[in-house]
């Protein structure tokens, strides 16, 4: 535990780090927008704003992970990074089909964009972002929490680039809808990893079977174990990042409680799930019944 709450304080010294270096570039996007009518700066200060909210609620979220657990939150708040993670993913996808279809429409009436302001205030944007990167790095594959809050700055730091370029080019041409462009190729970097992540935030809080667990290769395992005879009411999910969880019941030999040798399948049972399988599961619950039991069942189980 005292591992998780060291992980958790450094998640939370980064995120501090990333929030006011944001939040800087946010102020300086927001005025360059206004100067220069940029609709590439505008999304990108849009973006930012969202990073600003979404960095408080994984740096909120971090805080509350510290909390310990209660007789009426068993597990803490250690799901707090999935609900923080899903709302800043939610958002980002809001943000991303905007700036697509905003950049569709100036792509037929593009706006005058003085390419040296956007130049500069894209130049200050990836500069805080490569910070911003450099800070969240070590720390992006702690919790999902993390991984979205390194993912906002690293679309940030793309959508800078896409703004430096479409100064470079509006600069050099004249042509104005590279604004434009550059604004629909920041929607288009930012929704396919969030659509991805809302998939992996959802299918945490739908108590889906984790990501590389094989709930029919543990049932083949359980039952390869000696004086097992069957296995009903198999379920595996993920309360959070790093924290799988497996319940079963287990029908076994009668004789097993008789001679005591039940004990010794519960140690079995608990080693198969943590040692066997690419998912090393370190909270399980087995209940072991005799195979008379079934006759006092009240539902049927698979």
């Amino acid at each position: 535990m005292s591992h998780d709450h060291a992980s958790a304080d450094s998640s939370r010294g980064r995120l501090s780090v990333a929030l006011g270096i944001t939040a800087v570039i946010l102020v300086a996007e927001i005025v360059g927008s206004v100067l220069t009518g940029s609709l590439s700066l505008l999304v990108d200060a849009g973006h930012m704003l969202t990073d600003v909210a979404g960095l408080s609620a994984a740096l909120i979220a971090a805080s509350l992970m510290l909390r310990p657990a209660t007789s009426s939150r068993t597990w803490g708040y250690r799901r707090a990074e999935v609900l923080a993670a899903l709302g800043q993913s939610a958002v980002l996808l809001a943000v991303g089909i905007y700036a697509f279809v905003e950049g569709v429409q100036r792509l037929f009436e593009p706006p005058s964009v003085p390419s040296g302001g956007l130049l500069l205030f894209g130049a200050i944007g990836l500069v805080g972002n490569v910070l911003s990167i450099l800070v969240l790095s070590a720390g992006r594959s702690s919790n999902l929490n993390m991984r979205a809050a390194f993912l906002e700055v690293v679309n940030d730091a793309l959508g800078s680039v896409a703004v430096i370029v479409a100064a470079v080019v509006i600069a050099l041409t004249g042509w104005a809808q590279a604004d434009a462009v550059a604004g629909m190729l920041i929607a288009v970097l930012i929704v396919p990893r969030t659509i991805g992540l809302l998939r992996e935030t959802t299918a945490v809080l739908l108590e889906s079977t984790p990501r590389g667990l094989d709930l029919d290769d543990v049932r083949r395992h359980v039952l390869e174990l000696p004086h097992v005879r069957g296995v009903h009411d198999l379920h595996a999910s993920q309360i959070a990042t790093g924290l799988p969880v497996l319940s079963a019941h287990v029908v076994v030999e009668q004789g097993c409680f008789e001679d005591g040798h039940a004990p010794r399948i519960l140690d079995d049972l608990q080693a198969c799930v943590l040692e066997h399988f690419s998912v090393a599961i370190e909270h399980s619950t087995f209940q072991l019944e005799p195979e008379a039991h079934a006759e006092h069942e009240h539902v049927d189980h698979a």
